[in-house]
């Protein structure tokens, strides 16, 4: 057997590409993103400590004092910063991809949309001490769903859609690091056929 491309290691083989993971707040982005950002040798950020970095406060307060519309803007120049940078895994917000143009950014690299059934996400969220903005006051079951049925269309246009149920974060950086492989592109490989 030859060596091939297949046979340097992974994180050399994305060149430095970046890894956005996508998904709704509670789907396990914060989790899963240090593991793989270690399997790599890369580095991890979350893209909502950045923000709450830059801008002084914390995430609730940036919505509080700036409304959502605020927020998306500072998330948008954080997005357009992180994407200057090589060898990063991401953990984006989870509205990140309800602005079009985010996707200019987000397809220099590598999108995992990491998927969770809204029972578990709504579960996680309200064990969450945190505090979501998006989801405060009456019936965050119904704003969850709400804001669901708005994004998975979004989610779905990533490069990996990974169902993210029923695994601990370390079997779901696995998972990722089995399927990237076959999004890479490797033109000097030689291209074998199974007999």
């Amino acid at each position: 057997m030859h060596p091939t491309d297949s046979s340097r290691p992974l994180g050399e083989r994305l060149k430095g590409t970046n890894l956005y993971l996508v998904g709704m707040m509670g789907s396990g982005k914060s989790t899963v993103g240090p593991l793989l950002a270690e399997a790599l040798g890369y580095r991890f950020l979350d893209a909502d400590a950045v923000i709450s970095q830059a801008a002084g406060c914390s995430i609730p307060e940036i919505f509080e004092r700036d409304g959502e519309a605020g927020f998306r803007s500072l998330e948008r120049q954080v997005l357009q910063q992180l994407s200057q940078w090589h060898s990063l895994v991401v953990a984006t917000g989870g509205g990140i991809v309800t602005v079009p143009a985010n996707w200019g950014e987000l397809r220099q690299g590598v999108v995992i949309w990491l998927d969770v059934p809204q029972e578990v996400l709504l579960r996680r969220l309200q064990a969450d001490p945190g505090g979501r903005p998006l989801l405060s006051g009456e019936d965050p079951a119904a704003k969850l769903r709400h804001l669901l049925e708005q994004r998975q269309p979004l989610y779905a246009q990533a490069d990996l859609h990974l169902s993210a149920c029923g695994e601990d974060a370390s079997g779901i950086s696995q998972r990722v690091l089995e399927e990237l492989p076959t999004l890479l592109k490797a033109p000097d490989a030689p291209q074998t056929t199974a007999p």
